[in-house]
């Protein structure tokens, strides 16, 4: 089974994380930040893992460090759920819609992590949330899970709807890239013999 959980504790963040990369999309995500937790939901459902988070955070300071650890440690449990990555599909990409709203996304499950980002939103916030912790988010994720992440909102006027896209689309992409090939039949998906060198 592709699961996997981690334990992260700073002076600013407590927070544990479990996922199971081939569950049915269930979230049990309580961060302490309702719009990021909204979020996160989406991640789960639409990738079809089962995500579980509890984080404490410094919230009384802002949102920033319970984001961005939330990230790292999320992605650290990618990591150690997807192993060496054998068998996997490993490329996807996806254009996801939401009202006025198109944004893109490619991802390599290569262990070779990259963040190129080309987003853009209208205001500064989501209600009391802050718009640059969605970037945030997404490189501590992409860096500690392993994957290069190319993220375009192509064109949108609310804000919700943008950063609802961005996560969406990473987790249909994600759904397909991290999918178990039969005819990869347990080969790792590179001409090296191994990924994430």
């Amino acid at each position: 089974m592709r699961q996997a959980s981690i334990s992260r504790t700073t002076k600013e963040t407590d927070i544990s994380v479990s996922v199971n990369l081939d569950g049915t999309g269930q979230s049990d995500i309580k961060t302490g930040v309702g719009f990021f937790d909204h979020m996160l939901d989406q991640l789960a459902r639409h990738s079809m893992t089962d995500i579980h988070v509890r984080a404490n955070g410094d919230t009384h300071i802002d949102d920033h460090h319970t984001v961005e650890d939330v990230g790292i440690a999320l992605g650290q449990a990618y990591k150690q759920a997807l192993g060496d990555m054998a068998g996997i599909t490993r490329y996807a990409d996806t254009h996801l819609a939401m009202d006025e709203a198109l944004t893109r996304c490619a991802i390599d499950v290569s262990g070779r992590p990259f963040l190129v980002w080309q987003v853009e939103f209208p205001h500064s916030k989501i209600g009391t949330f802050d718009v640059e912790l969605v970037e945030e988010f997404f490189r501590a994720f992409a860096m500690n899970a392993g994957f290069t992440l190319h993220m375009a909102t192509l064109y949108g006027t609310n804000g919700h709807h943008i950063a609802e896209t961005c996560f969406k689309a990473v987790a249909r992409t994600l759904r397909t890239a991290m999918e178990l090939d039969p005819r990869q039949e347990g080969r790792i998906p590179t001409t090296k013999g191994q990924l994430g060198g």
